[in-house]
């Protein structure tokens, strides 16, 4: 007799060939969906937290969401997000500058009225506990096919030594040779000549032209009212001396891209008030500035692109925070934009060579210590790919004490397609400091962020293998680094990658809170622009998933340099490290201000004591966190002390 199969069984049979035909069709669906699945059980398990800590995204209110590109965490322990127009060229020409506070215990937004373009300006913790901000943008810049009148530079030379010359905006300058007139955009002064004399006979020499720099187009749009050559141009409305002492040198004014253009407008940061002050302008314009802080509390400004859209020729000023003013410093030294440059124990200064992009790829980008009073620079060798320390980031490793630094990633100059894996370590202690290599990244990576943690670890995160990302090249890794062995350890994962404009800043729990990014396109195939990354992500370290934490129940508020300060707590006996650390004011990676001061400690009954070490350099005036941690290595929350 035939077999025929039951009723049941030709059911069971067609709904298995139709559970595998979707299975065939949707295989990969249903691999990628199970295994979404099973790595957010993972991530989420108690032993993986403690063994690698866990990624939250912060949840931002709509009306708060901002294109983040600087971020500084104030006193108050509120950050301070701040995104100007945000690299958006309609809010720029809207006028809509955005900052944003926040404030991590209680997850409240407030948005703080912003004056000016801080969109790429500079910044630093002033003494006072305020964050002076400064510079920003006068201009985006316009890509090549964007330009309609022909333009550029202007040199303004003033030939007279008994008097400077203002010139006019609207001033126009006409070829000797090509015939051709161009017009001035902005005021510009020109300097008195300096006369020179022969320093042994005391005899007259000659005169010194004084300078100044202007941007000028031509009257009329199109390509054939541009230059290709160098020439001396005549001033408009000059008569007498000032006609022969007075006049323009430019190289060719064309049709090429224009470069960003900065701003010389300065503010203090309240974070009581939590307002923007106005201080004194700069001296310079700056775009792309960096601002270093003093031993004696006053803050170097440091290159950037000015007015015109130049690299500022080396005129680095200082800020007093007293008189809220800026002076030049009468020093030219020239630097890329962004240079990552330190103070260190002895009141000189550390260039890393890092640094995040605009300038001459021959011109100030050798690392070296340079001391400011006599404008020496003492260069340091060893680096093993010098030509790919763009979009590096620097880091003064735990203690401060030690003077040690290390360079993470980086690229080749501007729009460069190579990246770099390495770490160089270098020892500014040693009479002859050279740099090595140390332990390398899986990959090459531009745009690091890396933060100092409590613990004396450092978190890395982030990057690109390209150029703002390009092909999809965004780093979805973490580590933490241990400068005690030199090794990195995979941490878990991020789910946002971060390239261009983007940044970390250490929270006072012990959490770090990781924003930005500004990748040039949107897909692999670089078809689609980019949009602006305005989700914020917040690291919590595996410290934090130990169970009990050390506790500062009370202490004192302010603690002098050289002085002690005893602290209550009921770990006291299990307590084995002390350290201030200062708040980060950081933006494209670049954070001069992260440092991890070690402090004398002793253990008293019901508490501890720590002792601040004297040395101004060291410990520049101002607000720090104060972490303890256990023989565990856990540490507790940070608490606010300032140092007068």
């Amino acid at each position: 007799m035939k077999y025929r199969p039951s009723l049941r069984t030709r059911r069971m049979a067609i709904s298995t060939a139709v559970v595998l035909a979707l299975s065939g069709a949707n295989g990969p669906w249903v691999y990628r969906f199970s295994s979404e699945r099973y790595h957010e059980y993972k991530i989420n398990k108690p032993d993986y937290k403690a063994a690698n800590g866990h990624w939250d995204f912060l949840d931002i209110p709509s009306g708060y969401r901002i294109n983040t590109i600087h971020a500084a965490l104030l006193h108050t322990g509120k950050v301070l997000l701040v995104a100007g127009s945000g690299n958006n060229r309609k809010n720029f020409d809207a006028k809509s500058f955005r900052s944003v506070l926040w404030d991590p215990k209680t997850d409240e937004f407030k948005n703080i009225p912003t004056p000016e373009d801080m969109f790429c300006s500079g910044h630093t913790q002033l003494p006072d506990g305020k964050l002076l901000i400064a510079g920003g943008t006068r201009r985006y810049e316009k890509l090549k096919g964007d330009v309609t009148k022909a333009g550029g530079l202007m040199i303004v030379h003033n030939e007279d030594p008994d008097k400077p010359i203002t010139l006019p905006a609207g001033t126009r300058f006409t070829g000797s040779a090509n015939g051709r007139t161009f017009v001035s955009k902005d005021p510009v002064l020109v300097e008195r000549a300096t006369k020179v004399f022969d320093r042994r006979t005391g005899a007259f020499l000659r005169n010194d032209a004084g300078l100044g720099r202007i941007y000028v187009e031509a009257q009329k749009s199109g390509e054939e009212y541009g230059t290709g050559t160098e020439d001396n141009y005549r001033i408009a409305g000059l008569t007498g001396s000032d006609a022969r002492n007075v006049y323009g040198i430019a190289q060719k004014l064309a049709l090429d891209k224009k470069d960003f253009q900065g701003i010389r407008e300065a503010f203090e940061f309240d974070p009581v008030s939590e307002k923007y002050i106005t201080v004194d302008p700069m001296n310079e314009a700056r775009w792309y500035p960096t601002l270093t802080t003093l031993r004696d509390g006053r803050v170097l400004a440091l290159s950037g692109l000015d007015e015109i859209g130049q690299i500022v020729p080396g005129k680095d000023e200082i800020y007093d925070p007293k008189t809220r003013k800026w002076q030049y410093t009468g020093i030219v030294r020239r630097f890329p934009t962004y240079p990552a440059v330190f103070l260190l124990n002895d009141g000189k200064l550390f260039y890393s060579g890092s640094n995040a992009g605009y300038g001459p790829a021959d011109v100030g980008r050798e690392p070296g210590i340079w001391d400011l009073a006599t404008n020496s620079f003492r260069k340091i060798p060893g680096l093993s790919d010098a030509d790919e320390m763009e979009t590096s980031a620097t880091v003064r490793l735990p203690p401060a004490q030690d003077e040690k630094f290390m360079v993470i990633g980086g690229g080749g100059v501007g729009e460069s397609d190579r990246s770099s894996a390495k770490s160089r370590l270098v020892d500014l202690k040693d009479p002859a400091p050279r740099f090595r290599d140390g332990a390398s990244l899986e990959e090459g990576t531009r745009y690091p962020s890396a933060s100092l943690l409590p613990d004396d670890s450092l978190l890395v995160t982030g990057g690109s293998n390209d150029y703002r990302g390009r092909g999809g090249s965004n780093v979805l890794q973490a580590r933490l680094y241990d400068p005690r062995t030199d090794t990195y350890k995979r941490v878990a994962d991020p789910a946002v990658g971060r390239n261009y404009h983007s940044g970390s800043v250490l929270l006072p729990d012990g959490r770090v809170v990781v924003f930005g990014s500004d990748s040039l396109y949107a897909d692999r195939a670089n078809t689609r622009p980019g949009v602006f990354e305005q989700r914020i992500e917040i690291y919590t370290p595996p410290y934090l998933y130990r169970g009990s934490r050390p506790e500062l129940t009370a202490g004192p508020h302010s603690i002098r340099r050289g002085g002690t300060g005893r602290f209550t707590t009921a770990h006291g006996a299990t307590i084995t490290s002390a350290k201030l650390m200062r708040p980060s004011a950081v933006t494209h990676v670049t954070d001069t201000d992260q440092r991890s001061v070690a402090l004398g400690l002793k253990r008293t009954a019901g508490g501890i004591t720590v002792t601040v070490p004297g040395n101004r350099a060291l410990v520049p005036s101002g607000w720090y966190m104060l972490f303890v941690t256990d023989d565990r290595g856990t540490p507790s929350e940070g608490m606010w002390v300032e140092v007068p």
